[in-house]
């Protein structure tokens, strides 16, 4: 064992925690366009369908 050994660990545990932020990031930017996409098709639903009840109100 030689004596950076224990800095190479932590260098790479760096690394590992680094790659898995990345990874989580890109997973929440995913959801966040993908709550976004669903959000707008629902308004677009409800606005389609208040305009079918109002049209049944007339």
């Amino acid at each position: 064992m030689t004596d950076s050994s224990p800095l190479l660990r932590i260098e790479a545990a760096v690394a590992r925690i680094d790659a898995a932020v990345a990874a989580q990031r890109q997973e929440s930017d995913s959801l966040a366009r993908r709550h976004a996409k669903l959000r707008d098709a629902m308004e677009k639903a409800v606005s389609a369908l208040d305009e079918i009840i109002a049209q049944e109100d007339k």
